[in-house]
């Protein structure tokens, strides 16, 4: 079992930071846990769901294609606090699919209420992932 430290999330970088580490580390069910229940999840080019249950569903389905992932934050700026807080980061999401790795440059944008993630919205070029994807 995977204990979140509340220590550690004071601040509404801390709980991001906190749930992409729990993603990477395959720790899904704990990540889901930082998110509210009706969270909503934007991935813009490709869809938006609504509820833990929802992004499960989406996420998960995604990464149990790929033998591998990890996201790679590269600038994070917040803002606010954990009763009402924004986190924007700029990252590069790889995905290890097939025998080879595929990368994804990502702009986040997080949005934080009563200490839980409540939006999660994702740009990037669906086109240039396609592509990505496609190739051998």
């Amino acid at each position: 079992m995977i204990e979140v430290m509340t220590v550690a999330l004071k601040t509404p970088d801390s709980l991001v930071t906190s749930f992409f580490e729990l993603i990477q580390g395959h720790h899904l069910t704990a990540a889901l846990d930082l998110l509210s229940v009706d969270c909503e999840y934007d991935n813009v080019p490709i869809t938006k769901v609504f509820g833990r249950p929802a992004i499960e569903k989406t996420l998960g389905g995604f990464l149990a294609e790929c033998t591998a992932y990890e996201w790679i934050i590269h600038h994070q700026v917040a803002s606010g606090d954990l009763e009402h807080g924004v986190v924007m980061n700029e990252r590069t999401d790889r995905f290890e699919i097939d025998g080879r790795w595929v990368e994804l440059d990502v702009a986040g944008l997080f949005v934080v209420n009563e200490s839980k993630i409540a939006l999660w919205r994702d740009y990037f070029d669906r086109e240039n992932f396609t592509k990505a994807l496609a190739a051998k």
